[in-house]
């Protein structure tokens, strides 16, 4: 009960913030992506310390990252990356105890930087969309909340068939099914007759945004338990750390980034 009301009290607290600066954007949403992508990157290097990832590059590159989505576009976010993989090899090369291994470090180091800043960067580029910029972040949002939120009920209540045991005991195809199906049904009616996507463009959003939620919930669970720790961090009391709150969203923006423009819309 007490890990229920810490989830409550968190929710209460931040999810006015997040949708007030989602809503502003601009600055104030690259502001927020800024704070919540280092806290995460932070995480990941953290339970990852053993590899050695070269953390300067990382944060450096995650910052260029959101830098290049919030001044340009998908170019430039993608010179961020570019950026923090030629850092991390400088950084490799000048220092005096190196990690271990050279793959090791470098491949978590812009692991962190393509997961955390690219999915977080795919979103400010979402938001700025056109003169549909708002309606779709928030549109992706509601989606994710919802395919969560199903997923987690119907799992608990009906669900019998593991969906990745090795990966995520917990996750069932009851409740997969579930909450694809509440995406699909958010992300209709928040863009009906809103002279944005069409209908059936809007149901395969919906869809295409709830499979990239659990990947992106199944790809968390999966690092985590490759470094055997149970949450990213503690950071959001009974949610975790910020990296548990941000897995879904993370391929969830890209995934809905590339569906809106793969139908033309830029």
């Amino acid at each position: 009960m007490s890990s229920f009301l810490s989830r409550l009290v968190v929710v209460a607290v931040l999810l006015p913030l997040v949708l007030g600066l989602v809503w502003l954007g601009g600055w104030w949403l690259f502001g927020l992506a800024v704070v919540g992508g280092l806290l995460a990157l932070h995480e990941l290097y953290t339970i990852a310390r053993g590899l050695r990832p070269l953390v300067l590059a990382g944060y450096t590159g995650l910052v260029l990252t959101l830098l290049g989505a919030q001044l340009g576009d998908i170019t430039w976010l993608a010179g961020g990356i570019f950026a923090a993989v030629g850092l991390a090899f400088v950084l490799f090369a000048l220092a005096e105890t190196r990690p271990p291994s050279a793959t090791a470090a470098l491949a978590t180091t812009v692991l962190g930087v393509v997961w955390v800043g690219g999915g977080l960067g795919c979103l400010l580029l979402l938001r700025d969309l056109s003169e549909h910029g708002r309606l779709a972040i928030i549109t992706v949002l509601l989606t994710v909340f919802a395919d969560d939120t199903a997923a987690f009920l119907v799992g608990r209540l009906i669900g019998r068939h593991k969906l990745s045991p090795s990966i995520s005991p917990g996750k069932t195809w009851e409740g997969f099914v579930a909450g694809t199906a509440a995406a699909v049904a958010v992300s209709f009616f928040a863009l009906y007759d809103q002279g944005f996507l069409t209908n059936v463009e809007a149901l395969l959003l919906g869809a295409a945004v709830g499979v990239a939620a659990t990947l992106g919930d199944l790809f968390e669970s999966t690092v985590k338990r490759d470094f055997g720790v149970k949450d990213s961090g503690r950071l959001l009391a009974g949610h975790g750390g910020m990296l548990d709150r941000l897995d879904a969203p993370l391929f969830a923006g890209p995934v809905a980034l590339y569906v809106i423009l793969a139908f033309g819309y830029a």
